[in-house]
């Protein structure tokens, strides 16, 4: 039997891969059948998940929450200064072996620039490494929190037409400046790689609002 750390795994990752999407409501015996799991252990993940604001009430329904407008600024606000900061510390405590990962992942990402949803999955793993190679377990853990609330994104900025290639071309920029050990490098080409990207999302929403405009 899976156990309530199990359930709420899979029921994030199925947020975040966009199974379930904000405003879906999410049934505690529609989850238990298609995960294979206990009633119970559902429940306990859907009171943790509720608890961090990743599901909100609809009258007695959970439904997976959205972000609005300055909710989403306030989340890049915090991500860009965190991530920053990760890769400042990541120029000072790197291994050359995680320099090295992340020159290869670079050079792995650029095979999948037509793919955005294949590209989004390595830029999360990547953003991973970054966190990782600060060798500071509760910047990991804050970051960690973030991008929770990243899976309520029900799209992904990489998909707007040139950002995979751009996005690729910043990731270089992050990993040359930690490679050089030059954290104020890194932490700005981080900070304005994660500006870039919100700009984007935020050119993507309002072509979308646009249309239904029209």
């Amino acid at each position: 039997m899976k156990s309530p750390k199990d359930a709420y795994h899979l029921i994030l990752e199925a947020i975040d891969t966009g199974l379930y999407r904000p405003g879906d409501r999410l049934v505690e015996s529609e989850l238990a059948e298609r995960f294979g799991v206990s009633r119970t252990p559902i429940r306990e993940a859907l009171q943790r998940l509720e608890t961090q604001s990743l599901l909100t009430r609809d009258g007695r329904s959970l439904i997976v929450a959205s972000l609005d407008h300055n909710q989403l600024a306030e989340l890049y606000a915090v991500r860009a200064e965190l991530e920053g900061f990760a890769a400042r510390l990541a120029a000072r405590h790197a291994t050359e072996e995680e320099v090295r990962l992340l020159r290869a992942m670079v050079e792995d990402d650029r095979k999948l620039m037509n793919d955005p949803q294949a590209l989004s999955r390595a830029n999360r793993r990547f953003h991973k490494q970054i966190h990782l190679a600060s060798h500071n377990r509760y910047l990991v853990q804050q970051l960690d929190l973030v991008h929770r609330s990243m899976a309520l994104l029900a799209t992904t900025s990489i998909s707007f037409e040139g950002r995979g290639k751009q996005t690729i071309a910043e990731h270089s920029s992050i990993v040359e400046a930690i490679a050089a050990r030059d954290g104020n490098g890194a932490y700005e080409a981080l900070k304005e790689h994660i500006s870039t990207a919100f700009l984007t999302r935020l050119r993507q929403d309002a072509q979308q609002e646009s249309r239904y405009a029209l």
